[in-house]
């Protein structure tokens, strides 16, 4: 998952959550979607506090100049 981007993740969650929303979901697959959401929002989450932390580091080098 770490080629993985934070677009391609969101999009692979929307089509995640489409399936599960769908009248027809296949509710043995329930867990199996979940489980991948998870892991998806997990992987934005870091992607997410990385680059917080390097705006940080950007915002820190330009106030000490």
């Amino acid at each position: 998952m770490t080629d993985l981007t934070y677009t391609a993740a969101i999009a692979e969650l929307e089509q995640i959550v489409a399936k599960m929303q769908a009248p027809d979901c296949d509710i043995d697959l329930l867990a199996e979607y979940t489980s991948r959401a998870l892991a998806l929002l997990t992987h934005c989450k870091k992607k997410l506090h990385a680059t917080e932390e390097e705006v940080r580091q950007c915002l820190a080098t330009l106030s000490e100049s």
